[in-house]
């Protein structure tokens, strides 16, 4: 099942995926549909509008979480390359939802800056216990429930 949380002109919709059309949930977005208990049965019982996602505007899934965690200096190859040393510990550190931007949107750099690093990682458990999950190559991991 694929979500997405689309801008609309009366703000935003989560939307139900499916091939190149997004059919709204009756939800604000994904965070909000999420929190329902029967959010599987939810989404895929979406039968509000219709938009063709070629030229959706994406706004990010989750426009408002409560909390954004981040973990650093967890991929040893990383750090070598790097240069630095590796540490004991990983790097905890939190993000504002401020920081969050739709699949599309620019980023824009402070005037500070001259240059950007990327890395994207995203780990997510909804509703579920997950113990002993393990990675694949390059430290991907997934963890699948249809």
């Amino acid at each position: 099942m694929r979500l997405a949380t689309l801008r609309t002109a009366g703000g935003t919709a989560a939307v139900l995926v499916r091939g190149d059309t997004g059919i709204e949930t009756g939800h604000a977005d994904v965070g909000e549909l999420l929190r329902a208990p029967d959010w599987r049965q939810l989404a895929g019982q979406a039968s509000g509008p219709r938009r063709q996602l070629g030229h959706a505007d994406y706004a990010p899934l989750i426009p408002a979480p409560g909390k954004i965690l981040c973990v650093g200096l967890n991929y040893r190859e990383h750090i070598l390359e790097m240069g630095r040393e590796l540490p004991e510990f990983p790097a905890l550190f939190a993000k504002f939802p401020a920081a969050l931007v739709g699949a599309y949107d620019e980023v824009v750099l402070p005037s500070v800056s001259s240059a950007m690093d990327w890395e994207a990682e995203l780990a997510v458990i909804v509703g579920r216990a997950a113990r002993h999950v393990g990675g694949g190559p390059g430290g991907d991991c997934r963890l699948l429930d249809t």
